[in-house]
């Protein structure tokens, strides 16, 4: 990942219940932090997941895969960076890059691709309908 992303990085520090018998963090929770992460980084570009719903915009996931490189164990605290790789105006495209926080050490990489639908499901453009949001997805690639 392009250590020169501008987007600032998430701290998630690991919770008991995140874990299995082993301690270690659960597959299914990196997915969770990726959103986490994602709602965090758009809200540095002052796009809230919350007002878009309420204009009637909803962006669902229509691709996610992780790769698992190392364990997380209970109270690591690991660094999500988040980089937008595509935007077009129609589907969003994330990459992230969890590390330990202390050592650095790459825990995790993922994808994530979104598209914009209205409420009625259809596929709208969120340069021509909302062209505020849009500019802030833009800077977000920069």
């Amino acid at each position: 990942m392009n250590t020169e992303n501008h987007i600032k990085p998430y701290l998630h520090h690991a919770k008991y219940y995140e874990t299995d018998q082993m301690g270690i963090v659960h597959h299914s929770n990196y997915i969770r932090w990726m959103e986490e992460a994602r709602m965090d980084a758009m809200s540095q570009f002052g796009i809230s997941y919350c007002d878009l719903e309420q204009s009637g915009v909803i962006s669902p996931v229509v691709s996610v895969s992780c790769q698992y490189k190392a364990m997380v164990h209970f109270d690591d605290t690991v660094q999500i960076q988040v980089k937008v790789t595509k935007y077009n105006g129609v589907r969003l495209d994330f990459e992230y890059e969890m590390t330990d926080s202390s050592t650095g050490e790459l825990r995790t990489k993922g994808t994530s691709t979104h598209c914009f639908l209205d409420r009625e499901g259809h596929v709208i453009s969120m340069k021509h309908d909302y062209p505020a949001v849009d500019a802030s997805f833009r800077k977000m690639m920069q």
